[in-house]
């Protein structure tokens, strides 16, 4: 976890596979995702964290268990550089 006063960068593992877990449950403890259209709070929100474009939410990695084969597959995917931009910015 990491704090850039206006926003706070989090690592959080899912319990589901629920859609909008990570989005309604930051929500609901005051603190949405920035760029969230739907659960975030724009209008609050100035320079680069309202200019964001997208939801600021990533998937560093992703697992299942393959529902034929019942193989555990896994994906890893870097942080992408819109986001690492931001961070940078917000330090």
């Amino acid at each position: 976890m990491s704090n850039h006063n206006a926003a706070t960068l989090l690592a959080v593992t899912l319990e589901t596979g629920r859609t909008h877990q990570i989005r309604v449950h930051m929500r609901a403890i005051g603190h949405p995702l920035v760029g969230d259209p739907t659960y975030g709070r724009r209008s609050s929100a100035s320079g680069a964290l309202a200019d964001f474009p997208r939801q600021a939410l990533h998937a560093a990695r992703l697992g299942l268990v393959h529902p034929v084969t019942r193989a555990r597959c896994e994906w890893e995917s870097p942080l992408p550089a819109d986001l690492r931009a931001l961070i940078a910015i917000l330090k």
